[in-house]
């Protein structure tokens, strides 16, 4: 990541600090720990930014820890990609890529000492009475008939869940904490259960596998971690994370810190959401454009650097609040103002013909506006052009700065042009508009005075076909989380897909490069073009945010 970036100060860097002035700590070792059982969403980004972010800038170390705990809903797919959007975000992990699974004879050990203390025992309860017997926030559990059992029988019976002699569902170990507690958390959770189930690291050496309150903490210790950061629904698992540690023999006590999520309007934040969506067919993939997974961003255009700044702007802090869109679209747009190169596109092109020019002239085309160390691309004015549809009428207002039958504008980087006269087709749609050109005007203003206001952009006729894929809020609803069934909040407009014309020079474009379409926006390559397919660019984000104006409207 750029050392240009300034981070904030939050609540944790503060502890961080005080724990190394006192002492505490001579060092700061944190962790990302996802579960592999679907795609990193931007939320993650917000966890990443700051587990490695903190790191780094404390020269202390950060893991990247996979929390694989349940082999029924993580695939060696979600691996892949999660360790491919840390190192995209600009991120280094500590060492070797680590497993929870890493641990799972420890992990086992720990158990059994638990059960010797006398504090674990094998329930056979199942799902629905366990839940039942756990009470409610107004009234406290009850305790398992099993409960009681002898440390010598819950050994052997744990035993038995190991070798695969108990079926699925039929047992499991739980902690004997206290089923009165005021914390739901705390009345005897459950740390480990029965899975016949291949794990895509261990196989099937194992056939029960502990539960993620269970695991972290031990997995944090194992590893020396100084501070876990977590969010704010783990607050009450603090708990639990506490006695773990403070039941077993093992040396290392890290802390737990928590810090709100990430809520974002138009989306959802939750990976068994956003993995509906693509098993149910409402998106293309876990990176569709319009979903918020990171590899989502990233094939849509986003940068990392837009991930990151936005990020800190939204900082870190215990108040739950949800993140206008346009926060995030104002980082990117920031972004790609200053490093997208231009080009020109037409998505709804309509011919226009030059009728006094009789010759190709070659002209310049500049890059950038504001970064002449950009260069600039050669280009070629020629006889047939096309221009955007909404950049003609044949009457207008004083206000329409395009070009009107009877009068001029502008090409941009070329001459001034008048339209003289239109043709239709049978049913009135115009077909062409036949032009003339000023020669002196490539560059300067009109040599007798006159007055041209607008400028539009325009393509030559070596122009390619290209598809334009145009996004639009994945949800009707700032809130779809909130709703009964939020499947039905989705915009059945979040995807247009257009037909029309690129300048040559994006022949050469690159994969999720960037790149601004004159009056248009910023797009980007999809994927690599292909022998007889049209080129596909994405659109990143408009020029300005057009949804104040809607909001506004409304």
């Amino acid at each position: 990541m750029s050392e240009n970036e300034i981070r904030q100060t939050n609540f944790i860097r503060q502890i961080i600090d005080e724990d190394l002035k006192t002492k505490k700590h001579d060092h700061v070792q944190t962790r990302f720990p996802p579960e592999p059982n679907g795609y990193l969403h931007i939320g993650h980004a917000k966890s990443i930014c700051l587990n490695f972010g903190i790191a780094q800038d404390y020269q202390g170390k950060c893991n990247l820890r996979f929390d694989d705990t349940n082999p029924v809903k993580e695939d060696i797919e979600y691996v892949e990609s999660i360790k491919k959007d840390v190192n995209w975000l600009g991120f280094k992990w500590d060492g070797d890529v680590l497993y929870s699974s890493n641990y799972f004879q420890k992990l086992h050990d720990y158990a059994v000492e638990l059960i010797e203390k006398g504090l674990a025992y094998v329930d056979e309860l199942s799902v629905e009475e366990i839940r039942e017997y756990r009470g409610t926030l107004t009234q406290p559990g009850k305790n398992s008939p099993y409960r009681e059992r002898s440390i010598q029988e819950n050994l052997s019976l744990f035993a038995e869940m190991k070798q695969g002699k108990i079926a699925e569902g039929k047992a499991c170990l739980r902690a004997k904490i206290d089923m009165a507690s005021n914390f739901i958390v705390m009345r005897d959770p459950v740390i480990y259960r029965i899975k016949f189930a291949e794990h895509h690291q261990t196989g099937n050496t194992w056939c029960i596998y502990p539960m993620y309150d269970f695991t972290h903490c031990i997995s944090d210790a194992l590893e020396g971690i100084t501070h876990s950061l977590c969010t704010l629904e783990f607050q009450d698992n603090r708990r639990l994370y506490d006695w773990v540690l403070d039941n077993i023999s093992i040396e290392s006590r890290p802390r737990q810190y928590e810090f709100s999520r990430l809520n974002l309007e138009y989306t959802v934040m939750s990976k068994r959401r956003l993995n509906q969506l693509v098993v149910e067919g409402h998106v293309a993939g876990w990176d569709d454009p319009r979903m918020p997974t990171i590899s989502g961003l990233r094939r849509r255009g986003y940068t990392a650097a837009s991930i990151r700044e936005f990020c800190n702007r939204i900082g870190i802090t215990k108040q739950e609040n949800t993140v206008e869109m346009s926060a995030l679209e104002a980082c990117i747009r920031e972004d790609l103002n200053v490093n997208a190169p231009r080009a020109m596109a037409v998505l709804s092109p309509v011919k226009v013909v030059i009728e006094n020019l009789d010759k190709e002239i070659p002209i310049k085309l500049t890059n950038h506006p504001n970064r002449p160390e950009l260069g600039q691309r050669d280009g070629m004015f020629t006889s047939i052009i096309y221009i955007d549809k909404a950049d003609f009428k044949e009457e207008a207002n004083k206000n329409f700065k395009r070009l009107v039958l009877g009068k001029e504008v502008r090409l941009r980087n070329a001459f001034v042009i008048k339209a003289n006269r239109v043709q239709k087709n049978d049913a009135g749609e115009i077909e062409t508009i036949y032009c003339s050109y000023d020669a002196d005007t490539l560059g300067r203003d009109p040599v007798d005075g006159r007055k041209v206001k607008g400028v539009i952009h325009w393509v030559n006729s070596y122009a390619i076909e290209a598809q334009f894929n145009l996004y639009d809020r994945l949800f009707m609803v700032p809130n779809p989380a909130a709703a009964d069934d939020f499947v039905a909040s989705l915009n059945p407009n979040s995807l247009e897909i257009k037909y029309g014309l690129i300048e040559k020079s994006l022949l050469n474009a690159k994969v999720q490069e960037a790149v601004q379409f004159e009056r248009e926006g910023y797009f980007c390559l999809d994927k690599d073009i292909k022998e007889n397919e049209l080129p596909v660019f994405n659109k990143t984000v408009g020029l300005r945010d057009t949804w104040v104006k809607m909001a506004d409207a409304e």
